[in-house]
């Protein structure tokens, strides 16, 4: 089943966009995802064990936002155990 999003009160499917690995943003998204699934995390379970919500780290891994470091970015290393400096990407 495709999931539907709501704009301007009325559902269209979610589309699925290719992320760009040759931008910053494209190599923080794609090394994320790499590191939450080498950790053995959902995106549900990885929110719940970092106290990042599900839909920013569902944004951050489809390149639909970037991150700002902050404490969400902090907290979400701390539960892939792995520092900072590793989910960024080298520019």
């Amino acid at each position: 089943m495709q999931r539907t999003i709501r704009r301007r009160g009325k559902a269209v499917p979610r589309q699925r966009k290719e992320v760009d690995t040759s931008t910053y943003g494209g190599r923080f998204a794609a090394r994320l995802r790499m590191l939450r699934e080498k950790a053995g995390y959902s995106v549900e379970e990885l929110a719940e064990a970092s106290g990042v919500p599900r839909t920013t780290i569902f944004n951050w891994e489809s390149g639909i936002s970037k991150p700002l470091i902050d404490d969400s970015l902090l907290n979400l290393a701390k539960a892939l155990e792995i520092r900072v400096r590793t989910l960024m990407p080298d520019e």
